[in-house]
């Protein structure tokens, strides 16, 4: 992945690093959202390094039939296992750019910040794991699309994006609804903001935790994997005459 680069591996710590800092400088210094009692860097951080790996697993598997027709074309195996090893070996990327979050954290924390884990944190591998099974799902969903248009391979680059602004990635949940009660909407039905939500008050024992929340998150990924599994299995049929 990183031939021919200068800084090889180290954009997997430069990207969350410099975002988070582009955040907080915007968003917390220029338009005032405040974190709390916890450091706008380290809040903003949390969300992105989750944040990254719905992405991550998302792209690599919304393209799953174009990238791979010369593999498939080739030899017959599951292709389900495709998208789904996307899904884990993103994993070693998250992981990276977890331990830099737990470098920041015992930084500030030495600094006499105040940060604490809430005892929810033992769930937090959960919440990975439900984030991963959303990007599968849909990834999966958006690639049986593409192959027969491929306009969603160029709207998956800025939708992405777009989708960041809704998931509470950058602000508290319950700011949205006070500021902007009339689009609130746009974030509370997005199963997304609930998983960074409560990450951060899993990690940074700030925020809410909204279990009404939770269960609809955990019923739309599912409901999003089982149509994700359906329409990819019928499409690896006939795929190979579009792509």
């Amino acid at each position: 992945m990183y031939k021919q680069t200068v800084l090889g591996p180290l954009w997997y710590l430069i990207q969350p690093l410099f975002t988070s800092i582009t955040f907080t400088i915007i968003f917390n210094n220029l338009a005032g959202i405040s974190t709390g009692t916890v450091p706008p860097f380290l809040f903003n951080l949390a969300g992105i390094t989750v944040w990254n790996y719905f992405t991550a697993c998302l792209t690599g598997t919304s393209n799953t039939f174009g990238a791979n027709a010369g593999i498939f074309g080739k030899v017959y195996f599951p292709r389900i296992i495709v998208p789904i090893s996307i899904v884990i070996s993103n994993l070693i990327k998250f992981g990276i750019q977890f331990l830099i979050f737990i470098v920041f954290y015992l930084y500030y924390y030495a600094q006499g910040a105040t940060v604490s884990l809430n005892p929810l944190a033992v769930f937090f591998p959960f919440l990975i794991v439900l984030m991963g099974v959303l990007g599968l799902g849909l990834g999966m969903f958006i690639s049986s699309l593409v192959t027969k248009y491929r306009d969603f391979s160029y709207l998956i680059s800025f939708g992405v994006q777009l989708l960041m602004y809704v998931s509470a990635v950058m602000y508290p949940l319950a700011l949205i609804k006070e500021k902007i009660p009339n689009y609130a909407w746009l974030v509370q039905y997005n199963p997304l903001a609930y998983i960074i939500e409560t990450t951060r008050y899993m990690l940074l024992n700030v925020g809410s935790i909204s279990i009404l929340g939770l269960a609809y998150t955990v019923g739309v990924t599912i409901a999003l994997l089982l149509v994700g599994v359906l329409i990819f299995n019928k499409t690896e049929k006939s795929f190979i005459d579009t792509v």
